[in-house]
């Protein structure tokens, strides 16, 4: 039976149905968050209270995902990679700039560039603490380095793998020193603290807030920190450039999703990280966490990333190649 129809309202209709699916209202369903590196590290402990408070304000769930290896490439690799429609973001350190500087180091293609990613927000912004077991013979940094200097290659110290957030920072510490360590590289923060409170290693540099509630607990010791002012949660511990050592190092953690995400939906994501990092409720939970909220809004998060990029490619090049 032929259609009474016409078909000029068939092709209106149609157009309509089409633009209201493109553009309905996001987030319609959850929202991955991808963080890089195993449970119980520093990304992870800040991604969780903000991602359960985007969900809230978003009116979808934000699921975290744990995507570890080689010093968090894998994770942010799959996140450039991800489908640019916002459903895929995620919540990365500092050391997203240092990775592919250290593949080209090593003379591989990197697993993305920073090119690949735009900036929403920067959550949390914090030193990183040189952290040894309570039981360590050392009872300051001024210990510490005197006894590395004295005994080369003997203090063995854990990080989250090659190049990363954890092993930069020591790296400055030695070069700002002259002395020498063994550096172990473990998937990611949480392994290397267990390592630390296992005693197969003997010290690391990491942010406050994977090793304070062991801090608290009396089971780790923080002999100093890589800022320039007193930390928040730990105010009594010494800075080093305090004690005479030219070694700084920021260990933030940011918001970011793929670059061709469409601006509405980052303006939408922007909002809703302005909204979640100024909720009190939050603050008192990234606090509680060990990190204090340090945040910064798109357009200021990525002047400072862009300066800091510089900062830690040049870092990665003092270091060299590493074997």
């Amino acid at each position: 039976m032929k259609s009474t129809i016409p078909m000029k309202l068939l092709m209106a209709a149609s157009a309509l149905f089409a633009a209201g699916a493109v553009m309905a209202k996001y987030p319609d369903r959850p929202v991955t968050m991808i963080v890089p590196f195993p449970p119980g590290g520093v990304t992870d402990t800040v991604a969780r209270p903000i991602a359960d408070a985007l969900g809230k304000d978003l009116g979808q769930p934000v699921v975290v995902e744990n995507k570890a290896g080689a010093g968090g490439a894998i994770g942010v690799g799959a996140a450039a990679r991800a489908k640019p429609d916002g459903y895929t973001i995620m919540l990365m350190l500092s050391s997203i700039s240092i990775l592919p500087e250290a593949d080209r180091i090593l003379g591989r293609e990197p697993a993305y560039d920073t090119s690949d990613f735009k900036a929403i927000a920067r959550i949390t912004a914090d030193p990183t603490v040189l952290v040894v077991r309570a039981d360590a013979p050392w009872k300051t940094a001024k210990d510490f380095i005197d006894y590395a200097r004295q005994s080369p290659g003997k203090i063995d110290y854990g990080s989250s793998g090659i190049y990363g957030s954890m092993h930069v920072p020591m790296a400055m510490l030695t070069n700002a020193t002259g002395i020498k360590m063994t550096h172990v590289p473990y998937t990611g923060a949480g392994p290397a603290v267990a390592a630390l409170l296992g005693g197969q290693v003997d010290a690391i540099s990491t942010g406050p807030s994977s090793v304070l509630q062991h801090i608290k607990a009396g089971t780790l010791r923080p002999l100093a920190h890589w800022g320039d002012k007193p930390l928040a949660t730990l105010p009594d511990v010494p800075s080093l450039e305090s004690l005479g050592y030219n070694a700084k190092f920021v260990q933030w953690s940011g918001i970011f999703v793929p670059g061709q995400v469409p601006q509405e939906i980052v303006d939408t994501l922007r909002e809703s990280a302005r909204r979640v990092a100024n909720d009190p409720d939050v603050k008192a939970k990234v606090l509680g966490a060990g990190s204090p909220i340090e945040y910064l809004d798109t357009p200021e998060f990525q002047a400072y990333w862009d300066a800091d990029d510089k900062v830690l490619r040049r870092a990665v090049q003092d270091i060299g190649k590493v074997e």
